[in-house]
């Protein structure tokens, strides 16, 4: 018994360590606001969990946009919205009343009829509001959507000019900008978006800010004499790495910290996006999308403090308690069933598998379950993603109990050929249905990542205690149960393997979800190579 103590207390002691260094505070920059100060600007559009600008006939009730900017006028002198439709008409009037200032925005796109409305109603707020809308935004990246052209575009901006009293202007991405440059002769400043996470090359959090000098600086020159807003910018803090870029609290913070360091150093007028995640963009952008604001879409709270220190895992110590949990439960299942099966102790390398198994499902099952409700989406997301915590929590321990009872390597039709059920023990029947189950989900990811990856999350800590066990119960076990149709696990063996190497490259070195999940995959592939290539082999 020394020897499967001596490694529990080993993977006990990892699992700790481990977590402990993840969820320590990671360091903030001092704070770039003097006691008082407050953020120049911040998007905000009104919709809570359950709210969408897709819900026909859904209205904002008063009281909610009365809540927000009560929070918000604690921390910003503006905020910029981007349409007059779903109650925002009542935006102005309780700006006022927190004493907030707006950049009204009008919401332009292909259909004409509701162009007008939002016309009509800006035009109404600006001209009835001018102490507080200090500027009208007519359309929002309308170019980059391809929804109108840049004639048509102007046309509706000096249309809107003739019609108020305050300053005009229209918000893109910059190389939109910079691709129009005339549509600056019917604005009176130009606004422009820089976002380093989606740049065509993304930018890392480390380089964000000087990418978004460098771009500022260029369009002064593009621009020269223009006045400038930089009218969204930001960092999100959940979500699938873009190459070296990774969505985390620790990067918002340093990324937004860092940009208003900077606004004020070379007197850069600033809109920072966004005040609140926004769940509903998860539809049209990922995970990613839904977590941009600084402030919790459920709890209504700030993510972080100016110049305090950032966990990326705040909830560490009960991620990793659980994590312990696993790994003891692992070691179980494996101590119980030897003593029930056999009674024959196990060797050092069988018990070194188990304790393999332990280790990854002890270090990726806290993960895997935070991220749960923040990657699932819809039906066949939540489907997926319970159905993959309750493989990480009993492939684990089904591995573990067939490397104790020495069971052969299963195939995909031992569970499925009534032939073989008759031959196979019950752990082996279970093995091979929570195998069959695996390659499926496995196969439903990787190919997601290779033919739609852009707003897909990796699920690597979902996957790893799955894949994981699988792969040390295929080193330990003595062989596979004989059968003649071996297809299925050339073909399955092939596709993940050459997506997980495909997942890798296409997303580059620098991006170290795509390298894990790549790597298991290829992982993942070789077990079904394993088991595949042991069929022959009785035992």
């Amino acid at each position: 018994m020394r020897l499967p103590l001596a490694l529990a207390a080993l993977v006990i002691a990892a699992i700790g360590a481990v977590w402990a260094w993840l969820g320590h505070p990671v360091p903030a920059p001092a704070s770039p606001l003097a006691a008082g100060d407050k953020l120049p600007c911040v998007s905000y559009a009104p919709f809570r969990p359950g709210q969408s600008p897709f819900m026909a006939g859904l209205m904002i009730p008063a009281w909610q946009i009365d809540e927000d900017f009560e929070r918000l006028a604690k921390i910003t002198k503006c905020v910029r919205t981007y349409s007059t439709e779903m109650g925002l008409s009542a935006a102005p009037g309780l700006a006022r009343k927190h004493g907030l200032t707006m950049l009204q925005g009008i919401w332009l796109g292909g259909e004409k009829e509701k162009n007008a409305v939002e016309i009509r109603e800006a035009v109404k707020a600006a001209n009835e509001n001018t102490d507080v809308i200090t500027s009208v935004i007519v359309g929002n990246e309308v170019l980059l959507r391809g929804e109108m052209s840049a004639i048509d575009l102007a046309a509706t901006i000096r249309d809107v000019k003739g019609q108020v009293k305050v300053p005009v202007t229209y918000a893109d991405v910059w190389e939109f900008w910079e691709r129009n440059r005339d549509l600056a002769n019917a604005v009176d400043f130009v606004t422009i978006h820089i976002l380093p996470f989606w740049e065509d090359v993304p930018v890392s959090a480390d380089k964000a800010v000087a990418h978004i000098d460098a771009i500022r600086s260029h369009m002064g020159e593009v621009f020269a004499g223009r006045d400038i807003l930089i009218g969204e910018t930001g960092w999100p803090s959940a979500g699938r790495m873009r190459e070296g870029a990774e969505p985390s609290p620790s990067n918002q913070a340093e990324v937004i910290q860092e940009l208003l360091a900077l606004a004020v150093q070379k007197n850069y007028r600033v809109n920072v996006i966004e005040a609140f995640d926004q769940p509903w963009k998860r539809a049209l952008e990922g995970t990613v999308g839904g977590h941009w604001g600084f402030l919790d879409a459920y709890s209504r709270d700030f993510k972080f403090a100016w110049g305090q220190p950032v966990s990326n895992h705040p909830a560490w110590i009960v991620q990793a308690l659980g994590g312990m949990a696993l790994a003891l439960a692992v070691f179980g299942a494996a101590w119980w069933t030897q003593r029930r099966n056999t009674g024959e102790p196990l060797s050092g390398g069988e018990w070194g598998a188990v304790a393999g198994i332990a280790l990854f499902a002890g270090l990726t099952i806290g993960r895997a379950v935070a991220a749960a409700p923040v990657e699932s989406l819809g039906f066949g997301g939540w489907l997926r993603s319970i159905v993959m915590l309750a493989l990480g929590l009993a492939a684990p321990l089904l591995a573990a109990a067939g490397v104790a009872a020495r069971a052969r390597m299963v195939a995909l039709s031992t569970f499925l050929d009534p032939a073989q059920w008759r031959t196979s023990s019950r752990i082996e029947l279970a093995l091979a249905g929570a195998l069959g189950v695996s390659v499926v989900l496995a196969t439903q990811i990787a190919l997601g990542l290779v033919f739609d990856p852009r707003y897909k999350d990796f699920q690597f800590s979902g996957l790893t205690p799955i894949i994981a066990a699988f792969a040390f119960y295929a080193f330990a076990a003595p062989g596979g149960i004989a059968r003649e149709d071996r297809h299925a696990e050339w073909i399955a063996a092939i596709v993940l393997a050459v997506s997980g190497v495909y997942i890798a490259l296409n997303e580059t070195l620098a991006n170290w979800q795509g390298l894990w999940t790549g790597a298991l995959l290829v992982l993942f592939g070789l077990t079904l190579w394993r088991s595949a290539a042991g069929a022959q082999t009785k035992r």
